[in-house]
């Protein structure tokens, strides 16, 4: 066809460039903790005077290090080195610790994978590590968190050769959970490999309580784990469970998941998946272990090369779960009540005991593992992938809503220009509505009750409902709410302004929380939460105006549909009447919600011409799976 080769040329172009920015972006954050630990001086905290690391017999005593003794061992003479040179040692030893995650994840891809997923895995591996909440948080961790899981993964996929026992058991005495691969590489046949890696550790260890036996006794023997670990011990803890029954429980809960995951990995590794294998077994390590650390958690993250699902979009819930677990905190994926926010701050525990224990991975050689089934446009999105994302979306906006600007002086002088230009267009209704709200006990209560409680209550309802009954209409109009969203959020922070309510000396009346000392206001539960100038647009009104404009289209009768508009006409009375909004800023929010309503349509056009436009997967993309599994289990070890 003519041009198609040209065509081709600039798709290859445009790839090449994408993905040589994809490095580009790699490396920054890559090189982030390193910089970070210089910058900030945190090596000081075990190599400088006065350092966890200088002191003899004390190592544990004040928590700073939570290494092993074996590990203390081996950065003792470090304390020797000025600190900027440690600084220098440590931040290549990053980059090299990252440098070694790329080439071990383009190793042990299975070979049926396509060649951009052999492209993209190394690049994307580096930034999902360096975007972890245990990274970001204690950059000093990082080589302590990575160095065993490469060690581990390392000798597991080398395991048939000399050194690769070694680095199981070198790495098991950096981080004892990886013990849990002697006996996966016992179970695997490979009997010397396992006595040589529990050797190896023994040999480590012994090393360290010779050289450093009142720090090896304290820890092996004298320090008891706390509730402060990650693993099924400290969560016990944390639940009130103590003494001899919490201890019995802890073991028994520890057998169950090691015997599960062990079985499993067994198979995984069994069908080529190697380093599923061996997240699956590092999962169940941090699992398992009387203690664990949140840099020790890594494991979790190798778990999302599993595949998961029959369709297509069901593969993505698996590996967003994972990412939004490590990272983002507990309060974002789940609300901090009582009863949800367990499963936020054990986030990352329960992947890996999912990963371990029950998530029903694709073998290799089922016929969807390669090619799911397509998901067209009329099929039902994946319910756990929808709440997931919307509990995160929200999390955002109320993020970026309380980050907007909220300077006094700004805000209220936007409130006057708002109000000048509401006089001069003989529009501003909103002192009289409010003045009649205020008369009025049950109306002020009414409103207060509206405002508050359908502002979320109603577009979840219809998203429930076309979610349920109208799959294809439910992605289309999901995506308008974003949008609508989106343009709501950039206007808080092009124009903030101060609601009627805020405006002083001008006779609004607060009829939430009644009369505000401006300096000092306060408004309950969101007093130092929200952004209270965060008024234009009312998104009240743009996503009242999106329900409307949703049963329009959807609602079999007309009378219904012209019903639906009565809920934005009632929602503007209310904001006003409330005085948290003037006219101008439902002006604004029906403008944000017209133009959510056009990017979603722009967006569905260019989805489908990209899908037109798609070309046929070449054979040259893809790598053959032709070799039996048994043959891919032999390249990888060799």
């Amino acid at each position: 066809m003519p041009g198609s080769g040209a065509t081709h040329g600039i798709r290859g172009e445009g790839r090449r460039s994408a993905l040589g920015a994809l490095w580009l972006f790699a490396g920054i954050l890559a090189a982030w903790p390193a910089v970070e630990v210089v910058r900030t001086h945190a090596l000081g905290a075990w190599f400088g005077e006065g350092g966890a690391l200088r002191g003899e017999g004390a190592l544990y005593d004040d928590g700073t290090f939570t290494g092993t003794p074996f590990q203390a061992f081996l950065l003792k003479p470090l304390t020797e080195v000025p600190e900027l040179a440690v600084g220098v040692v440590w931040a290549l030893g990053t980059l090299l610790g990252l440098a070694a995650l790329c080439a071990l994840t383009a190793r042990a891809l299975p070979a049926a994978v396509s060649r951009r997923t052999r492209l993209l895995a190394p690049p994307l591996a580096v930034i999902l590590v360096a975007v972890t909440v245990p990274v970001r948080d204690t950059p000093l961790l990082a080589v302590a968190g990575l160095l065993p899981v490469l060690l581990a993964v390392a000798g597991w996929l080398y395991s048939s050769r000399r050194v690769g026992p070694v680095l199981v058991g070198l790495a098991a005495a950096l981080q004892p959970a990886v013990l849990l691969f002697v006996p996966l590489l016992w179970l695997r046949g490979r009997r010397r490999a396992a006595f040589a890696a529990a050797g190896t550790f023994a040999a480590a260890t012994a090393v360290a309580w010779v050289f450093l036996p009142v720090d090896s006794w304290a820890y092996w023997i004298r320090n008891t784990p706390g509730e402060e670990g990650r693993s099924l011990h400290g969560v016990l803890l944390r639940l009130g469970l103590t003494g001899p029954g919490e201890i019995a429980l802890a073991v028994a809960m520890a057998v169950v998941v090691a015997v599960l995951a062990l079985r499993r990995a067994v198979r995984y590794a069994g069908e080529g998946q190697l380093l599923l294998a061996a997240a699956v077994t590092g999962c169940a390590g941090i699992a398992v272990a009387p203690v664990t650390w949140p840099y020790q958690q890594l494991w979790v993250l190798a778990a999302v090369v599993g595949r998961v699902g029959r369709r297509s979009q069901d593969r993505l819930v698996w590996p967003v779960f994972v990412v939004l677990a490590m990272t983002l905190r507990g309060s974002v994926l789940a609300p901090e009540i009582d009863v949800l926010s367990f499963f936020g701050e054990n986030a990352v525990l329960i992947a890996a005991l999912l990963a371990a224990c029950a998530v029903p991975f694709l073998p290799r050689d089922h016929a969807l593992w390669e090619r799911p089934e397509s998901a067209g446009p009329f099929s039902r999105p994946n319910l756990l992938l929808e709440l997931l994302l919307i509990r995160v979306g929200y999390w955002i906006y109320s993020y970026v809503r309380g980050l907007a600007p909220d300077g006094r002086d700004l805000a209220e002088e936007h409130g006057r220009q708002i109000i000048a230009a509401e006089r001069a267009l003989h529009i501003d209704i909103e002192h009289w509505i409010n003045d009649m709200t205020a008369a009025s006990d049950w109306l002020g209560a009414s409103m207060d009750f509206y405002y508050a409680t359908f502002h979320f209550l109603v577009p979840l309802t219809l998203l429930a409902w076309m979610y349920v009954t109208r799959p294809a209409r439910y992605r289309t109009y999901r995506a308008a709410l974003g949008f609508t969203t989106l343009f709501g959020l950039a206007g808080f922070w092009a124009y903030p302004l101060a609601p009627p309510r805020l405006m002083p000396g001008l006779g609004y009346i607060d009829t939430k929380n009644g009369p505000q000392n401006f300096d000092d206001p306060d408004f309950g539960a969101l007093t130092g939460v929200a952004n209270q100038y965060a008024a234009m647009p009312s998104l009240h009104v743009g996503w009242s105006l999106w329900c409307a404009l949703v049963i329009w289209r959807l609602a079999p009768y007309r009378r219904l549909r012209l019903l639906g508009f009565l809920y934005p006409l009632a929602t503007t009375m209310v904001i006003m009447g409330t005085a948290n909004h003037y006219l101008l800023d439902a002006v604004g929010g029906a403008a944000v919600a017209a133009a959510g309503f056009l990017a979603a349509r722009a967006l569905n056009r260019a989805i489908a011409l990209t899908r037109l436009d798609r070309p046929q997967p070449e054979e040259t993309d893809r790598e053959a799976v032709g070799p039996a599994i048994g043959k891919e289990t032999s390249r990888l070890r060799s």
